[in-house]
C-alpha cells in the first residue's frame, strides 16, 4: 500500500511540474489581446518561419524551450506566434492576420519579435511598441535580460 501511495505521489508531482512548465503560444491575436488586457501583461509577437527558418528554430531551442524562459514568460508576457511556414498550411484567416501584422510591424526577416501593449479605443486596437528582439547570442539568460531591458522602458 505504501509503495502504491508513493508511486501516485511521484506521478502527481511530475504532472504538476509538467503543467507548470507548459507555455501557451496563442495564434489568435484577438484572444491574446483580451488576455493581455485582463492580465495586464504585454504581448510578445513572435514572427517565425517555423518549418524552414534555421534561426527561428535555433531561438526556440536555445531560449523558448528552456525552463528559465517558460518560468519567466508565464509571469510576464502573453505569447503570440505569428507563423509563416512553407510546408505547413495555415487557415486563410490566420494567414491573413499574420500577414497584416507583419506589414504593420514592417517585418523584413525572421525571427522577429515585438513587445507591445494593446490599447483599445473606440473599438480599435493600437499597439504601443515597447521594442523588438529576435535571436540574441548567449542563450536564454541573455535573451531574458534583453527582454527585461525593453519591458522596463514602458
Amino acid at each position: 500500500m505504501k509503495k502504491i501511495l508513493a508511486i501516485i505521489l511521484i506521478a502527481l508531482s511530475f504532472n504538476a511540474f509538467s503543467q507548470e512548465n507548459k507555455l501557451t503560444w496563442h495564434t489568435n491575436v484577438d484572444k491574446a489581446i483580451k488576455l493581455s488586457v485582463k492580465e495586464k501583461k504585454p504581448l510578445f509577437f513572435f514572427f517565425t518561419g517555423s518549418d524552414w527558418c534555421g534561426w527561428c528554430i535555433r531561438l526556440q531551442k536555445e531560449v523558448f524551450f528552456k525552463p528559465e524562459f517558460k518560468s519567466w514568460a508565464s509571469k510576464n508576457l502573453i505569447l503570440v506566434e505569428l507563423d509563416f511556414p512553407k510546408r505547413k498550411k495555415l487557415e486563410p484567416e490566420l494567414q491573413k492576420q499574420n500577414q497584416q501584422l507583419a506589414q504593420m510591424f514592417q517585418v523584413r526577416g525572421y525571427p522577429s519579435g515585438w513587445f507591445v501593449i494593446p490599447e483599445i479605443s473606440e473599438g480599435k486596437t493600437n499597439f504601443n511598441r515597447l521594442g523588438s528582439q529576435g535571436y540574441v547570442r548567449g542563450g536564454v539568460n541573455a535573451w531574458i535580460e534583453g527582454a527585461k531591458n525593453i519591458l522596463n522602458k514602458k
